[in-house]
């Protein structure tokens, strides 16, 4: 594998690049991986996922916003990651245990195409709506169906975390003008110190939810994994859907199961868009 290799995927049109700490010559700075994603003096990503040694797991994994800023947790991003770590020869079995800065996550190669994975089943850990630990700036012990007042418009918030802040909101009509506008301010509202995910969503039936996302410090975002799994958990929460739910995101679909305990797996498909090395010349 050459220096400064990476590769690039995407789960549900939300797209990561895997990089390898230990076949990197440089340090992930922050300007460094601003510079990364942008899409016209870099390569573009809605982030850059770290392989990172752990004492915990098989691998270790710190995951990167475009803003530079680092997040806990990321469904697709683990989807991703696994499927990097697959591919490219670091594993040779389906199921293997990745340490994040959000806990211990299992994943299995549930499905391949040529030999690469494509399905892949994530343990997402566990579901919690306790707001010192989401956290959210909250008197009560849960901030589930409070009302936030955002300019003139009052929402209803369910916050929870699934191993990264999340702030889900039903409603009956999806707007992504609505989301574009709302989301990067309840994302900085000062009730969530370390910002939080924004979801907006509509349940369509029992086993099926429409979602449309802003994502802390990333924007809006076609398809987010753990996302999906903050708006299964609060659908389950308020008895509106089964625990086993498809979450649908204009980028596609993932299946969501969260068993009585609030343990949650999510499925979905991984595909590669394109492998190489990062230029000597991309930080000058």
């Amino acid at each position: 594998m050459e220096k400064n290799f990476f590769v690039k995927a995407h789960g549900l049109g939300n797209e990561y690049i895997s990089l390898d700490q230990e076949n990197i010559d440089f340090e992930l700075t922050k300007d460094k991986i601003i510079k990364i994603c942008d899409v016209h003096f870099g390569i573009g990503t809605d982030g850059v996922l770290l392989k990172v040694p752990s004492r915990k797991a098989d691998f270790g994994l710190r995951i990167f916003n475009p803003d530079g800023s680092e997040a806990e947790k990321s469904g697709n991003g683990l989807r991703i990651f696994s499927k990097y770590l697959y591919d490219y020869g670091f594993i040779n079995k389906e199921q293997f245990t990745i340490e994040t800065p959000g806990g211990l996550v299992k994943a299995h190669v549930i499905e391949k195409r040529n030999g690469k994975a494509f399905i892949i089943k994530v343990d997402m850990g566990k579901a919690n709506f306790t707001s010192s630990l989401i956290p959210v700036n909250f008197p009560k012990e849960e901030c589930f169906g409070e009302p936030l007042v955002i300019d003139d418009k009052e929402f209803m918030i369910h916050c929870v975390t699934v191993g990264n802040p999340h702030c889900v909101i039903l409603t009956d009509n999806l707007n992504e003008e609505e989301v574009r506008y709302y989301g990067p301010k309840i994302e900085n509202h000062p009730i969530f110190p370390n910002r939080i995910n924004v979801q907006f969503a509509r349940v369509v039936s029992k086993n099926e939810v429409r979602a449309m996302i802003w994502e802390r410090g990333a924007g809006f975002t076609l398809a987010s994994g753990s996302s999906s799994c903050a708006v299964a958990s609060v659908m389950i929460k308020k008895g509106l859907t089964e625990r086993a739910v498809t979450i649908k995101m204009p980028g596609g679909d993932l299946k969501i199961e969260i068993d009585p305990e609030w343990n949650i797996r999510m499925t979905g498909e991984v595909r590669e868009i394109a492998s190489g090395t990062l230029s000597d010349e991309l930080f000058l």
